[in-house]
């Protein structure tokens, strides 16, 4: 595969996705904006002011602008990605593009209807190899992000995560009071599934789900094990995923 790294930590190095984004056109993580466009209008108004958290070069901004959503930003660490981006798209006015950290949104605090992200997280988590329960240096970062997503969202807001990750693995890391919302999750795909969370910002976490942020919590307390298992770079897990 032409864009394969030599290991799965360059994911979450921007020189890759710079030398990348030079030649490549588009690629789509779990499936173009035809998977999930049903879930997609029942959670975010056409009308909507929506974020594109790590937008890469997928056409989903593009394919959602055509559908008819009117107010879309597109936000990436990737320099190279986002000026072509934004070169591709000059005459979509409802588009725009920035250079920007996911860790460090520079927007005021709730000012968008919608935050979505399509395997932003993902790319992120490359390095993990136990899914249960990753580093803290994983879980740090992803604090940072969903801290800003949270932020930046109004009331009633929702953040949207399109993830290969199953609830089981991927909830652990939302159920978190302090970031202000409630979770619910779908699944779209046939041979293989893929989900969709909606994350409610201004309402409270279910009871299992608030029951699972005070056992993580316990669980992050008591002294650590020393299990091993395999590394994460035995398999490139991201480049197998395609519908």
């Amino acid at each position: 595969m032409e864009y394969l790294p030599d290991s799965n930590a360059r994911y979450k190095d921007v020189d890759y996705w710079n030398e990348r984004y030079r030649t490549e056109e588009s690629f789509e993580w779990f499936g173009d904006f035809t998977k999930f466009d049903h879930l997609l209008k029942q959670h975010v108004g056409t009308e909507e002011n929506i974020l594109m958290l790590g937008c890469g070069n997928s056409a989903l901004s593009y394919d959602m602008y055509r559908a008819g959503y009117t107010s879309i930003t597109n936000v990436d660490y990737s320099s190279v990605c986002v000026e072509s981006m934004a070169e591709r798209h000059k005459d979509c006015a409802q588009l725009s593009w920035l250079c920007m950290d996911a860790r460090r949104l520079a927007f005021p605090d709730g000012v968008f209807d919608v935050v979505l992200e399509k395997g932003t997280l993902d790319a992120m988590l490359v390095e993990e190899s136990d899914p249960w329960k990753v580093s803290e240096s994983a879980a740090r970062l992803l604090h940072q992000v969903l801290l800003e997503v949270s932020r930046v969202l109004k009331p009633g807001g929702r953040f949207i995560s399109v993830t290969f990750a199953q609830p089981h693995f991927r909830k652990g890391l939302y159920a978190r009071a302090e970031y202000d919302w409630s979770i619910k999750h779908y699944h779209y795909g046939n041979s293989f599934h893929y989900f969709l969370y909606v994350l409610t910002k201004g309402e409270e976490l279910s009871s299992e789900d608030a029951a699972l942020e005070r056992r993580l919590l316990v669980e992050a307390e008591a002294p650590p094990t020393n299990i091993r298992f395999q590394g994460a770079d035995s398999e490139d897990f991201l480049n197998n995923i395609g519908l």
